[in-house]
């Protein structure tokens, strides 16, 4: 069975993942021969506690570990993304927030490295949350966050940006700069009436300030498949949007929290577990689709 083959089952008939295709793995993509430039997409869910942050820490290192090289925007006040990567949110002396709001912080120099290879951090803490207030009164205030990545877009492949889960200005900020938007999300009924709204604030950016930004896939996080719950609200989802369901979803392990833990993504903290195969899965796909060069 190649790469690209899909997964027969005992009656040799294809097996069926949860979004009723058949199930496979994504093929290798080619090597990048040049970097830049990147790539800019918003992992945005206004519902908290859906694997957002920890999908961003994991969808990038799996993207860098197919030689990417991958930008992370902490672009929430909690910090949450910047401490998963080892960073102390407290003893940062410039974080994304200098860079939105001080034009002489030059964001090359606030940019960290981390222990992954070819994944870089802008980080944050809870100064960002000053920055909501502050930039009501900015001229063209939801184009700040752009105009700072647009310094260092060259030097990446790809830019993920965590946001907070709330649809004010700072996450229309990320939807502006963005190309893309993953939406992650737990297979339940009271996720999905959350996602509606969701997808109404991406259709207001797209009409008034991003014509070009466009729902890369909706990802399907803590899936438990034992559950008919789990299932139909894969089923429902898939009738909402199609194709833009990733195929490859992200199965419910206490070892994504111990990862957290250790400050490390899955890839390199548990490399051989099922959850590190599947965001490796899912960084393939991506790509395949054209979300990710």
């Amino acid at each position: 069975m190649t790469k690209q083959s899909e997964t027969k089952s005992a009656g040799d008939e294809p097996q069926l993942g949860p979004t009723g295709k058949p199930l496979r793995e994504f093929p290798e993509p080619p090597v990048l021969e040049s970097h830049g430039p990147a790539r800019v997409i918003a992992m945005v869910n206004q519902k908290g506690g859906v694997g957002k942050t920890t999908s961003t820490i994991n969808l990038a290192a799996a993207l860098a570990e197919l030689g990417r090289k991958v930008l992370l925007v902490d672009f929430d006040p909690q910090g949450a993304l910047s401490a998963g990567l080892g960073a102390n949110p407290h003893d940062l002396d410039d974080t994304v927030y200098n860079v939105l709001m001080d034009r002489k912080v030059d964001i090359r120099e606030t940019i960290l490295e981390t222990e992954v290879e070819n994944l870089d951090l802008l980080p944050a803490n809870i100064d960002l949350s000053a920055a909501e207030v502050q930039l009501v009164n900015e001229v063209a205030r939801e184009q700040v966050l752009e105009r700072a990545l647009r310094k260092v877009s060259n030097d990446y492949d790809v830019i993920l940006i965590d946001c907070q889960p709330s649809l004010g200005l700072l996450t229309v900020n990320a939807l502006t700069a963005s190309h893309g938007v993953i939406i992650p999300l737990i297979p339940e009924f009271f996720a999905l009436r959350a996602v509606a709204l969701l997808v109404e604030t991406i259709e207001k950016v797209q009409d008034r300030l991003n014509p070009d930004l466009q729902i890369d896939g909706v990802l399907a996080t803590m899936y438990d498949p034992r559950t008919l719950h789990a299932r139909e609200v894969m089923g429902r989802l898939v009738e909402a949007f199609g194709d833009k369901v990733f195929e490859t979803p992200i199965k419910r392990s206490i070892k994504f929290a111990d990862a957290t833990v250790a400050a490390e993504p899955i890839t390199s903290f548990a490399g051989n577990h099922p959850g590190a195969d599947a965001y490796r899965n899912l960084a393939k796909e991506l790509i395949e689709r054209g979300g990710a060069p």
